[in-house]
């Protein structure tokens, strides 16, 4: 997620389901845009919106779906999926790379129409049953998204298993406290790849890691997180943003199947070099009065 000190600005509310949800109104135009779904590699498809990364795994047993962008994304992601071909309604499982509104503003109304159950890493339990209140920074400005109950918490390197494919829960905490990627294998006509769907660990704070009480290990989590995922080994890689894996320098709407576009793996070091540098800045404040 973006840094985002444009929430203090104003605020919008959306009614639905006797919840009240709170998303800032001057939020980036590109993360509801409209972008045309594709098939990224194997049985990986992108149904996100032009920056908020939904992810769509089809298996024989049904379908996965991570993130759902913000509330009114909910449309355009339903429409994705049945413009490629897939029914809405085998979605089978539902799962998130972060609990902030930007990437679960739907999850709620999915779940709901759908009947999918949800899979999170455990230490986002408190943000999902209080939809976002209880989070150290969106909370305090009172951004907030729909409760939900998961139905199956998850540990890092647990497996959420579907049809023929596994996915592998990868703990990367900071950005949230039980933020996390995803690492699985799939192929096509041509080959076998191993997929790597990264949550990468900004730093979203303007004051110390001290000073935010109730996420008292931050600072240990970020270093944790940025340590792991320099040593992760993969073929592809995606990320929550489509920002962040630079998709529309990569390819164009409409154009060709090709995973090649996102094998780029120097780009991925160079992006978690930068985040490693911000963070050492940070950790220097520490010491500073």
């Amino acid at each position: 997620m973006k840094k985002l000190t444009l929430i203090l600005l104003i605020i919008i509310s959306f009614f639905g389901n006797a919840q009240t949800v709170t998303e800032p109104a001057n939020h980036p135009a590109d993360w509801s845009q409209k972008y045309k779904p594709f098939r990224i590699v194997g049985n990986l498809y992108y149904v996100g919106t032009y920056d908020l990364a939904s992810y769509l795994i089809v298996t024989n047993k049904g379908n996965i779906l991570i993130n759902t962008g913000l509330a009114d994304s909910y449309p355009q992601i339903k429409t994705n999926i049945e413009k490629l071909g897939f029914k809405y309604k085998d979605t089978k499982i539902l799962t998130l790379t972060q609990a902030h509104y930007d990437h679960m503003g739907a999850m709620a109304d999915i779940k709901s129409e759908t009947g999918a159950k949800l899979y999170v890493d455990e230490a986002e339990l408190a943000e999902l049953r209080s939809g976002g209140k209880s989070d150290y920074e969106m909370g305090k400005y009172g951004v907030t998204f729909k409760p939900l109950t998961p139905d199956f918490l998850l540990k890092n390197n647990d497996k959420i298993k579907l049809g023929n494919t596994t996915l592998t829960l990868l703990h990367h905490p900071g950005h949230t406290k039980g933020s996390c990627s995803f690492i699985f294998e799939t192929k096509d006509e041509n080959r076998k790849y191993k997929v790597l769907i990264a949550n990468f660990p900004s730093i979203i704070i303007d004051h110390k890691f001290s000073d935010v009480k109730t996420y008292p290990t931050m600072q240990q989590d970020y270093a944790y997180t940025l340590d792991a995922m320099k040593k992760l080994d993969f073929d592809i890689w995606v990320a929550s943003h489509a920002s962040q894996f630079d998709i529309h320098k990569k390819r164009k709407e409409g154009d060709a199947y090709d995973p090649k576009l996102f094998m780029d793996k120097e780009s991925y070091f160079i992006r978690l070099k930068n985040l490693e540098a911000a963070y050492s800045e940070k950790v220097k404040e520490e010491s500073q009065k």
